[in-house]
């Protein structure tokens, strides 16, 4: 097992690597692990890239968010052109949720609201959002409309993992409970954690996934 000091050390690497990430505002300590990520960045999508970059790194066992935002001068934008703007992003998406989406804004903070056939739909309409300039962060409420019993979406779920090559399916179950699935059991690392996450999301009909898999 990695030290605390080299975890911490490869996470700083793995920040500097990253060409989406300006790392030198970004603070890291790890204890037991744990990783904790603090300092700014100036926009959402680099608060995002830095907590993924983290999670890649051999060792990490979990992950404590604590960076703030702090918009560059000139990208700040009000809350009605943030609406504005977003609306007609979503307008324009082809995979986007097709019953319509409803925009709020509050100093910077969108929350989206509206109903998808698909999890990725519901995915996709916040991947969008998030690209915007002056997002602080997002609150995606799209629920995810299913008429598929849960033997369905369990099935599904598992000849997903069966088709991985980066997850052992027989160390992960699956529960159903309406469009919510909970994953239970172990992973040897954290991408093989964040796979199986993934192909759940991936199934129809799924609207929440709680991962509980143990990294060991």
């Amino acid at each position: 097992m990695n030290s605390d000091a080299k975890i911490r050390d490869d996470v700083i690497a793995e920040l500097d690597f990253d060409p989406q990430i300006d790392a030198a505002a970004i603070g890291v300590t790890v204890h037991d692990g744990i990783v904790t990520l603090s300092g700014h960045v100036p926009n959402f999508l680099q608060k995002l890239a830095a907590e993924a970059a983290a999670v890649r790194v051999k060792g990490v066992r979990g992950l404590a968010q604590d960076i703030e935002i702090k918009l560059a001068t000139g990208a700040t934008h009000s809350d009605e052109e943030l609406v504005e703007r977003a609306g007609h992003l979503l307008s324009w998406m082809i995979s986007g949720p097709k019953n319509g989406v409803k925009v709020r804004a509050e100093d910077g903070w969108i929350t989206l609201r509206g109903e998808a056939l698909w999890a990725y739909q519901k995915q996709e309409a916040e991947f969008a959002i998030r690209r915007l300039e002056g997002v602080k962060g997002v609150t995606n409420l799209i629920t995810v409309q299913s008429h598929l019993t849960p033997g369905d979406v369990r099935g599904s779920i598992k000849r997903a993992f069966h088709r991985s090559a980066e997850i052992e399916a027989s160390h992960i179950d699956v529960l159903v409970d309406g469009t919510k699935v909970t994953l239970t059991g172990r992973a040897d690392n954290w991408a093989q954690r964040r796979a199986a996450e993934q192909a759940a999301w991936a199934a129809p009909g799924v609207s929440q996934v709680v991962d509980e898999i143990r990294v060991s």
